[in-house]
């Protein structure tokens, strides 16, 4: 193997890389020390705007495999097939800490699927948890702020937190879940996740459903009580990175199985609730889950800055048979996500190769814009339609079209008989064990103990007693009891 010469961006040898150009011995430098400027320059702009949310994450490249036929619910091609398998690659990630946070803290985890299929690419951007904090994009901006480091104090407040959770009583099933024994994951492997949201699968026959992903983990699912969970962040700020880089070195290749619950399109507006709505999940035994493949990663990336920091996932990345729903959530998500890669990576981030599709080729009138890389010939034109045999619309839509009514701007949405924001909060309470409870209440307490303001406080209470009696009244009698101490 030849010797590699370390060279200058513009390919030149470098002679020497340990000592910079002066004026003499003990001189002034140079300013005509081309290497010397660059390299300076260079490692001015290495970085770039880190994530406003999910900024701290891991990454691994994998594959999907059909087991069951779903052909009857989606016309997607690379679910066509049992049998058939298709690359993705993963990212996990934390909310709201910053780039250099902690693994192991209690927060939702995001779940990212990005499917290279052969008709482009399909993104799936979930958390490990089915539902969320709230059921509309507008307020998102607002509760991020709250969730985020104080702009006086530096640091995450629980007066803050807990402020806006108070005037968010459909906070109150995800705060549950988030407080309980799932908050903190013991790592990445030992998690399920979720596609959250409500989307939409359209057959051949051009019949609709709506449908949610479920991938359970076929680790098991495995959990950090606060206790553990501090005492692992002394030892490894990085605990879930390592844990998942070493397994697939390993080969101790981390697998989950893809359900999906299915809900036929006319079935929606009907339902008891609003089946559109994040805070709530579809209860088993209204749509059981049904099985469609399993996921195996196998590969960590070479790169963790250019495949994990720089992967561009928008839920807007659909193929045909599968497209989005009306759920307020993803129908914001579907604008800023992609807003925010074109921000942080540029217009031309889906040229990177970790974003780029593999059996396709983008073929389409997008041009020029800093880090393109991507031409036509000579005789391309740069608009459409034209008489030059450029990239043409194929007339066939990607999934069935939604439905369009209503008055537009703001409005109350029509109303379903069980659309309140606390029953499913006290149903998934009333599941827990004693045990289950108790750290429940103890984890909620803990932080809301903490608030300043009384009115803050007795709003949140009122949203725990509101979701179930016993509940309020234990979360309650928590508070105060450390409050007195």
């Amino acid at each position: 193997m030849s010797k590699r010469v370390l060279t200058t961006e513009s390919g030149a040898p470098v002679a020497d890389n340990q000592n910079s150009a002066t004026a003499g011995v003990g001189g002034p430098l140079l300013l005509q020390d081309q290497h010397l400027l660059e390299k300076l320059a260079r490692f001015n702009r290495e970085r770039i705007p880190e994530r406003v949310v999910h900024a701290r994450g891991s990454g691994a490249y994998g594959y999907f495999e059909v087991t069951d036929d779903v052909t009857g619910f989606t016309k997607a091609d690379f679910l066509s097939e049992v049998g058939r398998k298709t690359e993705l690659f993963i990212r996990f990630s934390t909310v709201a800490d910053s780039l250099g946070g902690a693994d192991a803290v209690r927060d939702p985890r995001g779940f990212a699927v990005k499917f290279y299929t052969e008709e482009g690419n399909y993104d799936l951007v979930g958390n490990n948890t089915p539902v969320f904090f709230i059921k509309d994009p507008i307020k998102f901006p607002d509760f991020i702020h709250s969730q985020k480091r104080d702009p006086f104090t530096g640091k995450q407040e629980a007066d803050n937190v807990w402020d806006f959770w108070a005037h968010a009583p459909e906070a109150t099933h995800q705060i549950t879940w988030l407080m309980g024994d799932r908050g903190i994951p013991a790592s990445y492997r030992h998690m399920n996740g979720y596609g959250s949201h409500t989307y939409q699968w359209t057959n051949e026959a051009g019949e609709a459903f709506f449908v949610k992903y479920h991938f359970k983990t076929n680790q098991g699912v495995r959990s950090l009580s606060a206790d553990q969970a501090a005492e692992l962040v002394g030892k490894d700020a990085n605990s879930h990175q390592t844990d998942l880089l070493q397994a697939i070195e390993r080969g101790v290749n981390p697998s989950w199985t893809l359900y999906v619950q299915v809900m036929p399109a006319a079935e929606a507006a009907e339902y008891r609730f609003n089946p559109f709505d994040l805070t709530k999940v579809w209860p088993h035994a209204d749509y059981p889950l049904q099985r469609v493949g399993r996921m195996v990663l196998d590969r960590n990336p070479d790169n963790v800055f250019a495949e994990v920091e720089q992967a561009a996932f928008s839920p807007n990345n659909f193929v045909p048979g599968i497209g989005p729903s009306p759920d307020k959530m993803l129908q914001g998500r579907l604008f800023a996500y992609a807003d925010a890669h074109r921000y942080r990576l540029g217009v031309n981030h889906t040229q990177l190769p970790v974003n780029a599709p593999r059996a396709t080729v983008a073929d389409n009138y997008g041009r020029d814009g800093a880090h393109a890389t991507r031409y036509g010939s000579r005789y391309d034109k740069n608009y459409e339609p034209n008489s030059y045999q450029g990239p043409a619309q194929t007339d066939a839509p990607l999934s069935a079209p939604l439905a369009i009514h209503g008055w537009t701007g703001a409005h109350a949405a029509p109303q379903h008989t069980k659309d309140d924001d606390f029953f499913q909060a006290g149903e998934l309470y009333r599941l827990m064990s004693e045990e289950e409870k108790s750290r429940l209440i103890a984890n909620i307490a803990g932080g809301l103990s903490q608030v300043s303001r009384e009115d803050v406080i007795e709003k949140n209470l009122a949203h725990f007693a509101a979701a179930d009696a016993e509940y309020g009244k234990r979360v309650e009698e928590a508070v105060r009891a450390l409050r007195e101490d």
